[in-house]
């Protein structure tokens, strides 16, 4: 290797100017180790810029490829990874003995490496195929370089291979130097408006010193910290950008029910102190609502998690907590490669009020000027049918966070085609179909709603190295949701509010264990009522079954030992909820979001709610009105005339008059999922497997005010209404706000 020191050996170095040289030579692959794009060749020596990896810091070394060589180059100290450099490399004296090797249709690239050989495929007359011999010391799993047509590819060695075992790669067509015109450089957005406007507010009473209290500031809520040396009564300042302060027009309907609605309950607000995002349940005064003991109405959890570096700079750990929700922050800002600020809090309040399908275009909008650009690098997928799990989890969980961001290409080995989409829409289908798949023993069926899957618990006794399966999906959702591609597997309601940093409240249980959930709630009348739950004999314990044993687990230290009284049965409901919300699957969910987060930042899923992230992920469901009415039921007040009475006709006309986007709230509504079972509406299932169809309850309007749903058997409780339009407002309603955590009731 020959290496590339600015400061010792003088070679030339700058920074990529803004009208760079002529671009000879683009690379079409790429690594950890980085490549470099050849732009000007003087008399001997040849000019190249190259990118600044992820994780090099000023003063530090990297490797990159300089034509057929890897050389060594030392990050200048005003240099950060992401940005552009140009080096200067003398010419390898060893290339120009070579010319034999070198293409005969363009004798300037440099020749193939000595473990290449092409090989003949009469039947496959379309690219050209490769065996590629592997070197000595590389393992399975690992990358080694090969120069093929003048292009530096990075081939991952199969999990079954050893050194000196051939290998067939099929390379991607080699760039046209004469007709490709250079990929246009993305131009700096402009700067973002830094003016501020000033406020001044009186500290409200009850307020003390640290504490924060909520207002709004400019039609916006936000969060202040009482100063140390403030009280209630003082007046105290603080500034507001002044982009956060403009006032917003919401363009969505479902926007505008929950600004008009949504009156109380937990809602996500900008901390004055760092401008962060934080959670803050607020009462119907508007006033921020503190509980310093658990109450299963007011008190929620958000997941936290902490990213740390790994082992290998490619994969990040980290550590996964529930916290209370108050507690829990996020970014309110998005980086660019070269660590501008790429979306800020106004921008994201902006996409906060728009139409499904706006936030929608918006988020594609940013994850692609996130995307790496062609000519940085871009990836291949080679993988085979018949192993195709197998392989693609060595190809993805061989690439570094920047790699997942990139371009990729999919081609199926021994298969004619060019993927222009459709291969890698066939990919994502597949592999998700094959990883979601029970007999895998990753997932499962939720024991309440057969079409969502959940983590299987005892996923490590039915699949080797699970959680590095877990990290792959995690990975293929996140790249899935960045390129625009569907992933085929609907999970239960709280994985999405993980994955969005959402509150889980005690009613989340019901959507995961009903018979619990009603159980725990009948703990709750009994202390109400004044009966002694001691009489129980309940302790701070939970049972788990694994391979058909059931297995004894303590919610908390010595909770075999602690049993349950009148005073600490809430801690006790506590404990619960943790577990079956985390505890009980936290290895396998912590790499599932970290894979996750490789791709997708954190704050870009913001303007989502669980319900639409379903949605983005999964797509919105092909529903056909005629089947849906066809194999629905009919109880209570419209148990005679079915669907003549007057309130089904309303229902079904205004369901048939809703838009996509409003048909799969209203089936996440009723159903749980927007998922529609392959073989329609006559096979939907209830939480016990068996048939249940979709069915309308009528009721009295003195028992409910607004329709209700039973997502265990598929059934919407449908009031009486007197009018047309008032169905049509309760109705929209109701499917608004369960995706908001607002109670209706």
């Amino acid at each position: 290797n020959f290496r590339v020191d600015m400061f010792k050996k003088g070679f030339g170095f700058k920074k990529k100017p803004k009208n760079g040289s002529k671009e000879l030579k683009k690379l079409s692959s790429s690594s950890s180790a980085g490549t470099g794009d050849e732009l000007t060749e003087n008399p001997g020596q040849s000019v190249f810029r190259v990118t600044v990896p992820d994780n090099v810091n000023p003063g530090e070394e990297f490797q990159v490829y300089a034509g057929s060589r890897i050389v060594r180059v030392r990050c200048p100290p005003d240099s950060r990874p992401g940005q552009s450099l140009q080096i200067t490399v003398p010419i390898d004296p060893d290339a120009l003995e070579k010319d034999s090797r070198t293409s005969p249709s363009n004798p300037s690239l440099p020749p193939d490496s000595d473990n290449v050989q092409m090989i003949n495929e009469p039947g496959n007359p379309g690219s050209a195929a490769y065996m590629v011999t592997i070197p000595e010391g590389v393992q399975g799993g690992q990358q080694f370089p090969v120069t093929i047509q003048g292009q530096q590819l990075m081939v991952t060695c199969p999990q079954n291979a050893r050194p000196g075992m051939s290998v067939r790669i099929v390379p991607p067509p080699p760039p046209n130097i004469d007709q490709q015109s250079p990929e246009p450089v993305r131009p700096p957005p402009p700067p973002k408006d830094e003016s501020t406007q000033l406020f001044e507010v009186e500290v409200p009473s009850g307020v003390l010193p640290g504490q924060p209290f909520a207002l709004l500031a400019g039609g916006v809520r936000v969060l202040v910290t009482c100063p140390a040396n403030a009280s209630q009564g003082s007046r105290i300042r603080f500034k507001l950008p002044l982009a956060i302060t403009q006032p917003r027009e919401p363009t969505s309907e479902l926007q505008q029910l929950r600004l008009k609605y949504d009156k109380d309950g937990w809602q996500r607000t900008i901390r004055i102190s760092d401008m962060k995002f934080q959670w803050v349940r607020v009462d119907d005064k508007g006033e921020v609502e503190n509980t310093t003991r658990f109450d299963i109405v007011k008190s929620a959890y958000v997941r936290k998690l902490d990213f740390r570096p790994g082992d290998d700079p490619r994969i990040r750990t980290g550590v996964l907590t529930l916290v209370p929700a108050t507690d829990a922050v996020m970014d309110s800002k998005i980086k660019s490669a070269d660590n501008r600020d790429l979306v800020t809090y106004s921008e994201i309040a902006d996409a906060q009020v728009k139409a499904f399908d706006e936030k929608s275009e918006w988020f594609y909008h940013t994850c692609n000027q996130l995307c790496v650009e062609w000519n940085e690098g871009h990836m291949r997928m080679n993988v085979r049918r018949q192993f195709l799990l197998g392989d693609s989890v060595d190809a993805v969980m061989s690439l570094s966070r920047k790699d997942l961001r990139k371009l990729w290409r999919f081609e199926f080995i021994g298969e004619m085609g060019i993927d222009a989409g459709g291969l890698a829409r066939e990919w994502f289908q597949l592999v998700s179909e094959e990883i979601f798949d029970p007999d895998m023993g990753l997932w499962q069926s939720s024991a309440t709603n057969q079409m969502c899957m959940e983590i299987n618990p005892a996923s490590e006794f039915y699949c080797e190295d699970h959680l590095v399966y877990y990290r792959f999906l995690g990975r293929v959702m996140g790249k899935g949701l960045f390129d625009r591609q569907l992933v085929s597997g609907h999970m239960v309601g709280y994985i999405y509010k993980h994955m969005l940093g959402w509150p889980v409240t005690f009613g989340d249980l019901e959507q995961i264990d009903e018979e619990l959930f009603n159980n725990l709630k009948q703990l709750e009348s009994m202390v109400k009522n004044g009966d002694d739950i001691e009489m129980l004999c309940l302790d701070f314990t939970t049972t788990k079954e694994v391979m058909d044993t059931k297995e004894e687990v303590e919610l908390v230290p010595g909770g075999a030992n602690k049993e349950v009284t009148n005073d600490n049965y809430p801690e006790y409901l506590e404990a619960l909820l943790k577990y079956r919300m985390l505890d009980r699957v936290k290895p396998q969910l912590n790499e599932l979001l970290l894979g996750f987060f490789d791709v997708i930042p954190e704050p870009l899923l913001t303007v989502f709610d669980f319900q639409e992230l379903e949605l983005l992920m999964c797509g919105l469901p092909e529903i056909d009105m005629d089947d849906w009415k066809a194999n629905t039921e009919y109880s209570g007040e419209c148990d005679e005339d079915g669907a003549d009475h007057e309130i089904c006709q309303w229902f079904w006309d205004i369901v048939s008059d809703f838009d996509q986007e409003m048909k799969a709230r209203l089936l996440q509504f009723v159903t749980g999922t927007s998922g529609v079972p392959a073989r329609g509406f006559s096979v939907l299932q209830g939480n016990d497997g068996n048939v249940r169809k979709f069915t309308i309850h009528g009721l009295t309007q003195g028992i409910c005010l607004y329709p209700r749903a039973h997502t265990c058997f598929n059934r919407i409780d449908l009031p009486v209404y007197d009018t047309k339009e008032e169905l049509y407002e309760r109705l929209k309603l109701a499917i608004t706000m369960v995706s908001t955590g607002f109670d209706i009731e």
